[in-house]
Parts: C-alpha cells; structure tokens; sequence
C-alpha cells in the first residue's frame, strides 16, 4: 500500500509516527512535487486549507483514496466552489500535533464513509460533522484564544495558565504551549475561519492573540 503526504516536514513526522509501520510511505512538499499522484492508494494534503483550488486536481484521481486537511475550510464549500468530486474524498483534522493521535477526525461531503477502505490504514477514526474546525480543533482553539484573554486581564501569568491545564485537565500541552506547537498564525487563520462560520462569540479573537499574529 502506497501512501503520499503532501505538507512540512512537521505533517510527513507524524504521519511517519501514525502510519509508516504499516505501508510504504512518501513525502512531497507541493502537491506539484509529485510526477503521478495517480500511483498512490491513499494521499494525505495537509496543505489544502492553503491551497483549496487542488481539490480540482484530487477529484480526477478516480482510484486514490484523498483525505483533504480542511479544517479551515468545508468539503461542502469545496464542491460548492470547484465542482462535485465523484471519487473518494474525505476531510481530516491535520493541524500540527492533531494527526498523530489515537483517534483521527474524518469528515465526508455526506456523513458517510467506506470503511473497507478506512480499515486497510489501520488506525482509529471518528466521522464528524463537515463543519469548519471540525471538533477537537474548535475546542482546543477556544481555549488558547479564552487564554489570551486571561492574559490580558492581569488573572495569571502564560507560565500559570499553562501549569495549570496541564494539572487541572491532564492535557498534553497548556493553552501558550500548545499555541506555539500549532503555530500562531493557524491559530489565527482557524479561530478566524471558525467565527465567520458560526459567529459565535466564543470564537471571536482576543486582541492580544492578534497583535502576536500581526506580529509574527
């Protein structure tokens, strides 16, 4: 079994973690990079939600199984703007650290999958909503933005804030330490993406959090 990965050095690490044990694994960095994406059984973009104009190019790979990282962006908005697929695409949580847990987030256009073809990658998944930030992203993300704006209030310290989700609710990483692993501007670009699609309060950004995204 054949499987290509296309994003950072970062992405291509823990997909090695998750998924190189149990088939033949490749690494691009562009999807460009690769001479026929038609060769793979299964391709990994972690790069669509930058570039969401490839899904043109997935849906013509009518015997590759496409998981799409579209956590700032739907797969219903995808088709919406590109056109129907007729081959299988899913959806999947693939900001930094999400990919190589013990559940995957799967999302499909219409809430279903083939689980044939889900079972060959050997790995636990869960099928969500097709919505933007998925679920674990919109909660973690909620938290890191909820952390900034205890910041700014004067209530604790970053060093606190993290220390203290850690202990309180055994998380791997406080909210600033997980802000640095994702990145700020994803953080950023998600929380973003997150409100204008539900225009919840509790996802509008906290304007510390966007000063250090103007900023990096």
């Amino acid at each position: 079994m054949k499987i290509l990965i296309v994003g950072s050095a970062g992405s291509f690490s823990e997909a090695q973690n998750r998924l190189e044990s149990t088939c033949d694994l490749e690494h691009v960095f562009d999807f460009f990079d690769c001479a026929d994406p038609a060769l793979y059984d299964f391709i990994f973009d972690f790069t669509l939600d930058e570039n969401p104009e490839l899904v043109e190019h997935y849906s013509k790979l009518k015997d590759t199984v496409v998981f799409l990282n579209t956590v700032k962006i739907s797969l219903a908005e995808l088709q919406f703007t590109y056109g129907k697929w007729e081959n299988s695409i899913y959806g999947f949580n693939g900001l930094a650290t999400f990919f190589d847990r013990d559940i995957l987030e799967v999302s499909s256009i219409d809430g279903n999958v083939n689980e044939e073809q889900l079972t060959q990658l050997n790995f636990q998944y869960e099928v969500v909503d097709d919505r933007v930030g998925m679920v674990t992203p919109r909660v973690i993300l909620m938290i890191i933005n909820e952390a900034f704006y205890t910041v700014m209030e004067g209530t604790a310290s970053r060093k606190d804030i993290d220390q203290g989700m850690k202990l309180g609710t055994n998380y791997p990483f406080g909210p600033f330490e997980w802000c640095e692993k994702i990145g700020i501007t994803q953080v950023y670009e998600t929380l973003e993406a997150i409100y204008e699609d539900t225009k919840e309060e509790r996802y509008k950004i906290a304007p510390l959090l966007k000063q250090e995204y103007l900023k990096s």
